[in-house]
């Protein structure tokens, strides 16, 4: 079927990637993104082709329910995006996944982004531009199991919030000035007990309980600078996105990688 390309990478580079490469070698005016178990039905396709078609350059799918779906999967799918709701600058519609259309200026105003730790949803919403969404429920998985764990939902979510919001800084902030705010405030008052009264304040429990506190302030502190710091890390060293192991159905086959 010479309608059908197919992109082999070297190894799996995770799902933002290859959702990266698959954008990277498609062609055509408008672009769809969606999942190869059909959860997501293809029959939303025409929809949202009417939608491209009356001018809209991304028509998203909505999830309105989540059918064969774990009560807590649903209950934190949830929680996150109205988490990042609260803390990102960038309106990311709740309850959406990557399923979209997307028109070809979107498409290349998305692969000119360089940065490594990619949330596609996060970047395409950035992106602005005229986008609608277009609701359907998520069907159940008809065969197989997901290989989307727990841990690699958990790292989504943290590169979603840390690429798009810089309010953790602001509440490592906020939490040393509390600890110093408290902290001052202890000082005083064992001041004050012990130059206008006869009593002094006593106990290593207390002593003991300040610096636990203080302690594991730092720690959380630092794992948020940590988080930052990482990927300016991964920034700097600027490997490719991805290794391309096999083409076929382009007119080229060579390997090749995205910078």
């Amino acid at each position: 079927e010479p309608r059908v390309r197919v992109v082999a990478l070297s190894r799996n580079f995770g799902h933002q990637i290859a959702v990266t490469a698959g954008l990277e070698h498609a062609a055509g005016d408008a672009v769809v993104v969606m999942d190869a178990d059909l959860q997501d039905p293809p029959e939303i396709i025409p929809r949202m082709l009417a939608r491209w078609r009356d001018g809209v350059d991304v028509a998203y799918g909505v999830r309105r329910k989540r059918h064969g779906e774990p009560v807590f999967k649903r209950w934190t799918a949830a929680l996150f995006y109205r988490l990042m709701a609260a803390l990102s600058d960038t309106s990311i519609s709740l309850d959406t996944g990557d399923f979209r259309l997307m028109d070809r200026r979107v498409v290349d105003a998305f692969l000119a982004m360089p940065e490594r730790d990619r949330f596609v949803r996060g970047m395409v919403a950035w992106t602005g531009f005229r986008q609608e969404p277009v609701v359907y429920e998520r069907q159940a998985r008809l065969a197989g199991e997901t290989s989307y764990t727990m841990k690699k939902m958990v790292s989504l979510a943290v590169c979603g919030i840390f690429s798009f919001s810089i309010v953790p800084l602001r509440v490592a902030t906020w939490v040393g000035l509390t600890a110093s705010g408290l902290s001052l405030a202890a000082i005083v008052y064992a001041l004050v007990v012990r130059l206008f009264t006869e009593q002094w304040v006593r106990g290593w429990a207390l002593l003991l309980i300040g610096v636990m506190f203080l302690g594991r302030v730092q720690l959380m502190v630092l794992g948020i600078f940590g988080e930052y710091l990482g990927r300016i890390y991964r920034e700097v060293k600027a490997r490719p996105l991805y290794l391309v192991r096999q083409q076929l159905g382009f007119p080229e086959h060579n390997a090749v990688s995205r910078t």
